[in-house]
């Protein structure tokens, strides 16, 4: 494919032939999911299922991947539209919410798992059921001036405090994210080519990116 020139210049042929196959399941498709399969499949990701049962809305356009013309589409959908449009790769859509009662039918347990969820309750039956069945799955979390891509492993489910919080209840930047989404991809890049998995954190002040121990 003439789009992965660059890409195959600079990870080698062996990285993106195993990217290629390798399957990815995100959960959640705004202001993570969304950016993050976008990107994934321009960097030669064919595998991607994305779960989310929620329609694209006007303030989402800041931080995702929608148009104005897209507003009130469901986000699966088009999302697969603007993958095909783009790369011409088809991607995976599962028009449904992810819970306790589905989530062993739904992913692959060969996949990463991609935790882009916006609410805490959804986020500990992701970590809980990839820790339980042990698959490889990463949370990739924003707020306001922090963000954090952890894997399983060291991910901490946010205390009861904090529950009712999400994405789109504070403001948000669309650096952050795509800040987020970008270490994100490129941590699953490097655990594909080397099985090692770093988390790291972002903090939008200082603009720093520090990799956590």
């Amino acid at each position: 494919m003439d789009y992965l020139v660059h890409e195959t210049a600079y990870r080698g042929e062996s990285t993106i032939a195993k990217i290629k196959q390798y399957p990815i399941f995100v959960c959640g498709c705004g202001a993570i999911g969304s950016n993050i399969i976008y990107n994934m499949a321009k960097q030669g990701f064919q595998n991607i299922t994305v779960i989310d049962n929620d329609r694209i809305e006007k303030h989402n356009i800041g931080t995702q991947t929608w148009g104005l013309r897209e507003v009130n589409g469901k986000k699966v959908q088009i999302m697969r539209n603007q993958i095909s449009m783009a790369t011409g790769i088809s991607i995976q859509m599962i028009d449904k919410e992810l819970c306790q009662s589905n989530i062993k039918r739904l992913i692959n347990p060969e996949s990463i798992v991609v935790d882009g969820f916006d609410n805490f309750r959804s986020r500990a039956v992701v970590k809980t059921f990839c820790e339980n069945s042990k698959i490889d799955c990463v949370h990739i979390g924003l707020s306001e001036h922090y963000a954090e891509i952890v894997w399983n492993e060291k991910y901490k489910i946010p205390t009861v405090k904090n529950e009712g919080a999400d994405v789109c209840e504070y403001p948000l930047s669309r650096n952050i994210s795509m800040l987020a989404n970008i270490i994100g991809i490129e941590s699953i890049i490097r655990y594909i080519a080397t099985g090692k998995k770093i988390s790291y954190s972002i903090t939008m002040g200082d603009l720093k990116i520090t990799e956590l121990e």
